[in-house]
């Protein structure tokens, strides 16, 4: 049965995030939103030492293990519940800083699930040494986005050179910039190998930052989380190894689960964080709505009937009801990927709730505090501006709420669209 007691080191690693969001992220928060495109250099740098050596002391936790001769640790993994926790705090602090940060991404987590070990060994186990550098997946294009079937960037093999040859366009990619363009960096980028197969025919390739014939195209200006680079990326005639495929190159290999149906499995890990975010936006706006009725001497009478409370009372009662619902599902669905239950349909019900929870809860919150809400004196305004896109990338919504009927009522993709 899921266990909602914290581990004391998870409550401890919790701690020194907080610490992170509340004096180095809540600070410059409006700073990074007013000067969009702006890199926060000084932050990323801060992250970037911290994760090295965070690295660094698990690696010599290993070492030591196997010098001893000591099995691992006996306990439950949470690995997931420990990364939901860090998204949830640090998007308190801020959400776009937090997609800031150096690290792997979900490219990384798509090559942590599917890859080789001679990929894993290039492009993740070293990843804090030197410089800094980021990784980004690259799946939505002008004619596609959720409906991955449709995507046109193409992977073309060269049996002469033993090299994938992409040609195409992404578009919205986030750390599409950084991935892009810094040394070490990288970018996992779907492509079809036979566009006449459909879904089986795409694949996920490696293509590392600085790669000829790759190249950042621009920008984009957004509504919300603006301190984030979200990029067009361009491949035109960009050749990679062979070796730098994800999974197998068979379209006809029906069982293969390494190449596109295994990196679509990391959705399953990556959405319940993403909701984590959201629900982290949703916390910082419940708490300062909650702190301005204090000052403003309005108290909100828990255990009245609903008929006697007033509009307010009900609307704040309402906000926290969404987000305690939402909370949980989260939790359900990273309890069950870190024991190994399959989670698919947890994480799509999740990412969805969240999405609507959030923005739901910041717009509220800005009504609430009327024009003082609505003016940039508070953050509140940037919270609705930074939630509404958590309920669009990592998975639409629309395209959750269609993962989950199709689970629990059984239909396939082609009966239920």
């Amino acid at each position: 049965m899921i266990s909602f007691e914290i581990p004391e080191y998870v409550r401890q690693q919790n701690d020194q995030i907080r610490m992170v969001a509340e004096s180095q992220m809540r600070p410059i928060a409006r700073h990074y939103d007013e000067h969009e495109h702006e890199r926060p250099t000084a932050f990323n740098e801060f992250m970037w030492q911290v994760m090295a050596m965070q690295q660094q002391m698990a690696a010599q936790r290993r070492a030591q293990r196997e010098a001893e001769g000591a099995p691992r640790p006996k306990r439950p993994s949470t690995t997931n519940l420990r990364q939901l926790f860090m998204f949830e705090i640090m998007s308190w602090g801020d959400a776009a800083l937090l997609l800031t940060i150096p690290m792997p991404g979900l490219g990384g987590a798509a090559i942590e699930a599917v890859g080789t070990p001679e990929q894993k060994e290039r492009f993740l186990n070293h990843f804090y040494e030197g410089d800094m550098k980021w990784g980004a997946m690259a799946i939505t294009e002008p004619g596609a986005g959720s409906d991955t079937a449709n995507i046109q960037t193409t992977a073309a093999y060269d049996a002469e050179t033993n090299e994938w040859v992409l040609n195409g366009e992404k578009i919205f990619i986030t750390a599409g910039k950084m991935a892009g363009e810094m040394p070490g960096s990288f970018v996992v980028v779907w492509a079809t190998v036979d566009k006449s197969a459909g879904r089986a025919g795409i694949k996920s390739f490696i293509v590392p930052a600085g790669t000829p014939g790759f190249t950042v195209a621009k920008v984009e200006h957004k509504l919300g989380i603006r301190a984030s680079d979200t990029a067009a990326l361009v491949f035109e005639n960009c050749r990679i190894p062979y070796e730098n495929i994800l999974g197998s190159p068979e379209v006809q290999d029906a069982t293969e689960t390494r190449g596109f149906k295994g990196v679509m499995k990391t959705f399953d890990a990556s959405r319940p964080v993403v909701a984590g975010g959201a629900l982290g936006i949703a916390r910082a706006t419940i708490e300062f709505v909650k702190e301005k009725l204090d000052e403003a001497g309005v108290a909100i009478r828990y255990g009245l009937p609903r008929h006697k409370l007033t509009a307010l009372e009900r609307d704040f009662m309402d906000m926290e009801a969404q987000h305690k619902a939402a909370w949980l599902l989260t939790l359900r669905a990273v309890w069950m990927l870190d024991n190994e239950r399959p989670n698919t349909l947890e994480a799509a019900m999740c990412k969805a709730k969240a999405g609507l929870a959030v923005t739901r809860i910041t717009q509220k919150a800005v009504e609430m505090l009327g024009p003082m809400g609505y003016s940039r004196q508070w953050l509140v305004e940037k919270w609705m501006r930074d939630a509404k896109i958590n309920d669009i990338y990592e998975g639409t919504g629309q395209i959750n709420m269609l993962i989950v009927a199709r689970r629990i009522f059984g239909y396939s993709s082609r009966e239920l669209k």
